[in-house]
């Protein structure tokens, strides 16, 4: 099986790399993912949603939690909008990146 076809449900290839899926949750007390919901990674956010500041501080964390240059990530959709869509331009089959992904993702509680 390639690296590609391991991707979470909430990443998807593109010609340019791949497409993350976010639903965020601002003004948590921490920045957290607390699991999927619909089909998205669920992040609280620290920031607040205003100003784009809860923008950037997705984009900044998704940045070090990939180990990936903020640079290489940029919001496609859901600027004002809790659910978001974020590229990351990156070669979609590189197995470090897709088990980087795959550990976002909290264990399913039993």
């Amino acid at each position: 099986m390639s690296a590609s076809a391991d991707l979470p449900s909430f990443a998807r290839r593109t010609r340019h790399g791949l497409e993350l899926d976010v639903s965020v949750i601002p003004n948590a007390k921490r920045t957290e993912v607390v699991g999927l919901h619909d089909g998205a990674l669920r992040v609280r956010l620290h920031a607040p949603p205003v100003d784009g500041k809860a923008n950037e501080a997705l984009i900044r964390w998704l940045a070090e939690q990939l180990g990936v240059a903020r640079a290489s990530l940029s919001l496609l959709r859901g600027q004002t909008a809790r659910r978001k869509t974020v590229s990351l331009a990156t070669d979609a089959s590189d197995a470090r990146l897709v088990a980087l992904l795959a550990r976002l993702v909290p264990p399913a509680e039993g």
